[in-house]
């Protein structure tokens, strides 16, 4: 191995050392874990030629459009006080648990205290210190597949089994708690539910929602509840009555995205919720990895979520009204079915049957400037799949998928695998 060194006089020396002193001894299951899915497939679409227009980026889950600006403003007036430099509790500003407490009181419509919630950068560290505190190196959570990608890295680099529990398109994609319960043993010690989900968009009925708590009561493992999208479900009713169940601050941890919510994923903000024994043991991984999160838009957001209201309902609708623009469009790519929508997503089975997923993608945004996921990024048997996040594009860009997707059909690629087939 040669080493770069800069010297005292400044000219650089070239140190010959041994490679095998020098080699980094890492973690082993760190590097089994998959590489990060969306900058892997980014790649691909630099190599569209424009040939139909602009390229359409539907890879990754972001916010298509910013806050009001007010809250900018009061974002930006908050980072330049002298409160927001120092250090805050490790389970974030009491003002803003306060608002969330009691916004989550309202919308659950069921009695949350304040010294349940914690705030986290993103909802993804929610997720991340949530694990860490249920289960250790060998013990296993429970994953239905499509699975959302960042929570299968998070446990195979702690060394925790993911058990899959497959979920069909017939059945809209919602898991069934008696396949749950066969895979069930000792080792499991979370279920994890993602409502509504990613990658598949399905919105999990409350019956079901319930059905998993009685199977994490009965089985002594905890429920985790990704609520991410939450606030952009069509309807106002009760996500689901889990915080009505007196069970719950023993089997519950929900968790939540600000990110998402409030169209702020740069400023990495997340909350969670469980019961207030567990999130003082949730603590001690907060104060290693983020000691607070960042103080700024946490002085920003209580006021946010009082005032603005009108501002996310209009959000919601928008994004509800891209999911009908998406069903509508692709009534003119009658080869390209759509097993599941929601929120954010359309889980869409390809027409190119027995072709790896990553293949189609990859064809798919080279050849016709369209950036999808495949679903094999989201689990085994998912190779039929691909995931259309549309929430950040407009209704006249949605218009045009189909025009991509028919292109892709009518390409070289679509003759060799129907060669392939003869």
């Amino acid at each position: 191995m040669i080493i770069f060194c800069a010297c005292p006089i400044g000219v650089r020396a070239i140190i010959e050392v041994d490679a095998s002193v020098t080699a980094f001894s890492l973690n082993q299951n760190l590097i089994d874990t998959a590489t990060p899915p969306i900058p892997e497939a980014a790649n691909w679409l630099p190599a569209y030629q424009g040939q139909h227009g602009p390229a359409l980026n539907l890879a990754q889950a972001v916010p298509g459009d910013p806050p009001p600006a007010e809250f900018l403003e009061h974002i930006a007036n908050a980072a330049k006080s002298a409160e927001a430099t120092r250090y805050g509790n490790i389970f974030g500003d009491g003002a803003l648990r306060a608002a969330f407490a009691t916004e989550c009181a309202s919308v659950y419509q069921a009695p949350i205290g304040f010294d349940e919630v914690a705030i986290t950068a993103g909802c993804n560290q929610a997720f991340f210190v949530s694990v860490l505190a249920l289960a250790a190196a060998g013990d296993a959570v429970l994953l239905p597949t499509p699975w959302y990608f960042n929570h299968k890295m998070t446990l195979d680099m702690l060394g925790i089994e993911a058990r899959p529990l497959p979920l069909s398109a017939k059945a809209g994609f919602i898991p069934d708690v008696e396949h749950a319960a066969a895979l069930i043993d000792d080792k499991v010690k979370a279920i994890v539910l993602v409502t509504p989900n990613n990658p598949t968009g399905a919105i999990y009925p409350p019956d079901v929602i319930k059905a998993f708590l009685d199977l994490a009561h009965e089985n002594n493992v905890t429920l985790i509840i990704d609520e991410t999208y939450r606030d952009f479900r069509p309807d106002g009713a009760a996500p689901h009555g889990l915080f009505s169940d007196p069970r719950w601050r023993d089997r519950v941890i929900s968790l939540y995205s600000f990110s998402k919510s409030f169209a702020i994923p740069g400023h990495r903000l997340g909350a969670l919720i469980a019961g207030a024994p567990i999130l003082e043991e949730i603590g001690k991984v907060l104060d290693c990895i983020q000691i607070c999160p960042a103080r700024a838009t946490q002085i920003a957001l209580p006021n946010a979520i009082t005032t603005l209201g009108d501002w996310r309902k209009g959000v919601t609708a928008e994004i509800n009204g891209r999911a009908e623009a998406f069903q509508t469009a692709m009534v003119q790519a009658p080869n390209w079915q759509v097993d599941q929508i929601g929120v954010y997503f359309a889980y869409v089975r390809h027409p190119f049957p027995g072709i790896a997923a990553t293949e189609v993608a990859e064809r798919l945004a080279k050849d016709c400037g369209l950036l999808a996921l495949p679903g094999s990024y989201f689990g085994p048997n998912q190779d039929q799949h691909l995931r259309l996040a549309f929430a950040n594009v407009s209704r006249k860009e949605i218009e045009r998928i189909p025009e991509r997707l028919a292109a892709l059909s009518r390409s070289a690629f679509a003759a060799d695998v129907q060669w392939k087939e003869e």
